[in-house]
């Protein structure tokens, strides 16, 4: 790497070190694609065991302290003792996902259903999610609806955005004064002729109607291809209402991949947005939203956060001077050139660094695998069901 400026490198790793990204309880458990999930040895059984799971990462990374749960997969008697088991292990619960696509009363969507008492069920459940964080002191409920049609005329298109607003606004009206609601947009599936929330624009238009503390996620593998997502992240960073990013990689839909592993340089574009707003420690929720079918799944996490921390630090190092007067000159190579000198630096050296100075291993993964972490786990779980979908 390039030898930085001592006032360079001193802001680029005190923003790195600021900088928190949240992980998500189904990644550790058995979940995959809608044709086939394989079962792997050492996965979590219960809430408890994916937090274990999940402080694992943070106690390598050094920047996870939450967890993202997901109810009712994670459902359990007493959330403030599950919110204790965090704290011992040095992290959090985070943001509180809803479920209302997994009922069979869903078939024809949640809270956009024809019939007013399934509406009343789904809502139901949104304010039940707003009780457990309550309880667990979360300050995100992230809502991501199915609902849709799949054949022209099966339904109205503005009645059912009467009913989405309906919901999205006594569930709003529910949250407690440090709580927000992020409204989670989907191109397709598994509504294929329509999907209720299926843009930016449609998420931000219900959001504005509800109030400042409703925002809008954005989860990079639900767009269309060759959609350029920085623009989304730079409009709604402009409107002040990009409220947190689902991360992963994806090559045609909503993959669920690793993030940064399709498309790396689109990860580093999105965190060049973020980084010109100032935001990479403000309040934007970076999330990881992935499931690990094939590959192992604490390592997938850790290389996960670590894609993230890399595509930062390379935007942390765009020379926003030069960049700035190569636009203002019309100067379309150098200011092209401006990006891509900072995209090409490799920044591993700087974050090895950056991890010995935070008194972490220099090597996540290295240090994870030479633990003994997976094969305790594998032992200690090998009796019971392994969680996963729906559990």
């Amino acid at each position: 790497m390039t030898e930085l400026a001592p006032q360079t490198r001193s802001r680029v790793l005190s923003a790195l070190r600021a900088q928190r990204i949240e992980t998500a309880s189904w990644a550790y458990g058995n979940s995959g694609t809608r044709f086939k999930v394989f079962p792997q040895e050492g996965v979590p059984r219960d809430p408890y065991e994916k937090i274990a799971d999940a402080a694992t990462v943070h106690r390598f990374t050094g920047v996870a302290p939450s967890v993202a749960l997901h109810i009712p997969w994670d459902r359990v008697d007493d959330y403030a003792r599950l919110a204790r088991a965090a704290g011992e292990q040095g992290i959090s619960l985070g943001t509180i996902n809803s479920n209302v696509f997994q009922d069979n009363d869903y078939m024809l969507g949640s809270v956009t259903n024809p019939d007013a008492g399934v509406r009343r069920k789904a809502i139901g459940h949104l304010l039940e999610c707003v009780d457990i964080m309550d309880q667990t002191g979360s300050r995100d409920l992230k809502l991501w609806f199915s609902d849709g049609t799949n054949y022209p005329g099966q339904d109205d298109v503005r009645t059912r955005q009467d009913r989405l607003a309906a919901a999205l606004r006594e569930t709003y009206d529910r949250l407690g004064e440090h709580q927000r609601m992020l409204l989670e947009y989907k191109l397709f599936e598994p509504a294929f002729y329509m999907t209720d929330v299926p843009d930016w624009g449609t998420a931000y238009v219900h959001c504005v109607a509800l109030g400042e503390r409703a925002q809008v996620v954005i989860d990079t593998g639900h767009h269309a291809p060759g959609t350029n997502i920085e623009f989304i992240v730079a409009m709604l960073l402009r409107a002040g209402r990009l409220g947190g990013f689902d991360f992963n990689s994806r090559f045609y839909a909503d993959d669920d991949l690793m993030v940064g592993s399709a498309d790396p340089f689109q990860l580093f574009r999105i965190m060049h947005e973020i980084v010109l707003a100032g935001e990479v420690s403000g309040d934007i929720a970076f999330m990881l939203d992935q499931c690990h079918n094939i590959e192992p799944k604490i390592p997938a996490v850790i290389r996960s956060v670590m894609n993230v921390q890399e595509a930062t630090a390379k935007a942390l190092l765009v020379d926003h001077g030069a960049l700035r007067a190569a636009q203002e000159a019309g100067d379309v190579l150098e200011a092209n050139a401006v990006l891509m000198d900072a995209y090409n630096t490799d920044v591993r050296p700087l974050l090895r660094e950056l991890r010995e100075d935070m008194g972490l291993d220099p090597d996540p993964l290295g240090a994870y695998k030479r633990s003994g972490y997976f094969d305790r786990a594998r032992a200690e779980r090998a009796q019971g069901q392994a969680a996963g979908w729906g559990a």
